[in-house]
C-alpha cells in the first residue's frame, strides 16, 4: 500500500470518528429539523384543506386528528411564514425555482 492511500484511508477515518463525536450537536440539529420538515409536510398532505388546499382524503385521515391535535396551530402559523417552500425544496438539490 503507497503512501497516498494509507493517507486517504487515514484520512476517512478521522472524519469517521469526527463525525460520530459530534460535540457540537450540528448533525443532531439537522436531523431534528429534517424530522420536523417531514412532519410539517406529512401534516399537509393530511390537513392541507385548512390551508385551503382541497385534499380527497381528508375523510379519511380524521382517525389522525386527535393524535396531531396539538401540533395544529403551530404547523399552520410555520406553513403561514414559510413564503417559498418550493425555493426553500429545490434549493436542497442545486436546481434553481
Amino acid at each position: 500500500m503507497d503512501k497516498d492511500k494509507l493517507k486517504d484511508i487515514l484520512e476517512n477515518i478521522r472524519l469517521f470518528f469526527g463525525a460520530a463525536t459530534d460535540f457540537n450537536r450540528k448533525s443532531r440539529s439537522m436531523l431534528f429539523k429534517e424530522a420536523h420538515n417531514e412532519m410539517d409536510e406529512f401534516i399537509l398532505l393530511c390537513f392541507g384543506d385548512i390551508l385551503g388546499i382541497p385534499i380527497p382524503t381528508t375523510y379519511y385521515s380524521l382517525e389522525l386528528l386527535p393524535l396531531i391535535a396539538d401540533d395544529l396551530d403551530g404547523w399552520q402559523q410555520r406553513m403561514i411564514n414559510r413564503l417559498y417552500v418550493w425555493e426553500e425544496k429545490w434549493s436542497d438539490y442545486g436546481f434553481d425555482a
